[in-house]
């Protein structure tokens, strides 16, 4: 009876070390990230000359937002006939196309399609509408952000420089404006900066391929004529671009100088709903797109092999091995309780891996969070306090995501509008940016 124990025992200890060493040696290099931001400056660029750019503007029923965005792009510190906004009014209810004008878009496209919702055939739509009745200004990349965003005075300027200097695709620093409203958009704006900061910033330094999220990028027109267009239409369909540019070989830059603010979820509602949008989405193109990424990885050429397994990594539902271990050790544990397996130790073992599981999730969590907190403290708009407080609710905000990658791997996942509110003084903002 004691060897058989002590031989249940073994495999479930084998089963939990086997678990955490595999997620280990796929995300040890993440650590070196750190070590790399802590210790180097990424590389600066200076731009030859002003290029011209086309901004699309996805935007659904964003009256309220809308024109503090335009605003911004229009109170920019680089030539503003070298910048043209458009906006595409999707399945809009309210007045968002004529306030965009009011604001001052360059254009307009109102879209009425019940069948093909999201984003990126937003961005299809309005790039070909562009291509129609603007292809003669020649428009050298496509700005795309979303319409409850406000970008710093000096956007357009620093990432002219990216651009200038060969990129096909940028991303930006993305920033909150309502870090202080609840711990639900605190941990948003800790997650986004660590993004920014401790993944694109490592990438751009080591000259390896960073990733766009979301909203504040740029693509560069030949990619998108390769294309046809936006071709990319799964629930990510940034992440979708990302890893298709990847497996192309071609190299997505990073500007940490180039600030945008974001407008976060503050009900946890509509937080599950878009965050289960996104681990949807990830799954889809985890699909689509992990055998490609695998094969790059010994086929690409020598430079974007890491690239690969870098997206492959970002893809993968590393969740799952969260929850895989926390089922398999809750599973032995009910087993054992009745009685179809031995109790004692094996009760004790399969908890202490979960408790072991869990508490070291929280804790990486909030070293994570602590650090990106404190390295970028002067780029948070809130209250010490605050700042301080949410350091604690940001491992359990992350928590969050296990039940929300569970549910997604069953339920079938729709875009959902999440109302935007909150409007911002966008000469204020500049200047706190700069203190």
């Amino acid at each position: 009876m004691l060897d058989q124990i002590l031989s249940q025992v073994t495999f479930v200890d084998a089963f939990n070390i086997g678990v955490f060493l595999a997620f280990t040696i796929c995300y040890v290099y993440q650590f070196f990230y750190i070590f790399t931001v802590l210790t180097r400056k990424p590389p600066k660029q200076e731009a030859k000359k002003n290029h011209r750019y086309a901004v699309m503007i996805s935007a659904r029923n964003e009256i309220a937002v809308i024109g503090d965005l335009i605003h911004s792009i229009r109170m920019q510190n680089y030539p503003q006939e070298l910048i043209d906004i458009f906006v595409i009014a999707d399945n809009c209810t309210d007045d968002t196309a004529s306030v965009a004008r009011s604001a001052g878009a360059t254009d307009v496209f109102e879209r009425f399609n019940k069948d093909y919702i999201g984003k990126g055939y937003a961005l299809d739509f309005g790039y070909k509408r562009i291509q129609q009745r603007y292809a003669d200004r020649g428009y050298e990349a496509y700005f795309v952000f979303d319409a409850d965003n406000v970008l710093d005075v000096n956007y357009f300027r620093e990432m002219n420089k990216v651009y200038d200097g060969g990129a096909v695709a940028s991303t930006s620093y993305r920033n909150s404006k309502n870090y202080g409203s609840n711990w639900i958009s605190a941990g948003y704006a800790v997650w986004f900066l660590r993004e920014a900061k401790y993944l694109s910033q490592a990438r751009l330094t080591l000259n390896t391929s960073c990733a766009i999220s979301g909203t504040g990028f740029f693509i560069a027109a030949e990619v998108l004529e390769k294309h046809g267009g936006w071709k990319w239409h799964l629930l990510t369909e940034d992440i979708e671009f990302s890893a298709q540019t990847i497996i192309d070989g071609k190299r997505i830059s990073y500007c940490p100088t180039a600030m945008l603010y974001d407008e976060q979820p503050i009900t946890f509602k509509d937080s599950w709903n878009q965050r289960f949008r996104w681990a949807k989405g990830f799954y889809q193109v985890f699909a689509h797109y992990s055998w490609k990424l695998l094969k790059g990885i010994f086929t690409n050429k020598k430079g974007a092999r890491f690239a690969c397994y870098d997206m492959l990594m970002t893809i993968a539902p590393a969740m799952l091995l969260t929850i895989i271990t926390i089922g398999f050790n809750g599973t032995i544990v009910a087993l054992a309780l009745l009685g179809y397996m031995s109790a004692g130790s094996m009760i004790v073992s399969s908890l202490s891996s979960m408790f072991f599981c869990l508490f070291n999730y929280c804790l990486f969590m909030f070293i994570l969070g602590a650090l990106t907190t404190f390295t970028e403290w002067n780029n948070i708009h809130s209250t010490t306090g605050k700042k301080i407080k949410y350091l604690f609710t940001f491992p359990f905000f992350m928590l969050t995501y296990i039940p929300i990658a569970l549910v997604a791997l069953f339920k079938k996942a729709k875009w959902k509008p999440i109302s935007h509110t909150i409007s911002v003084d966008v000469e204020e903002m500049s200047k706190a940016s700069q203190k």
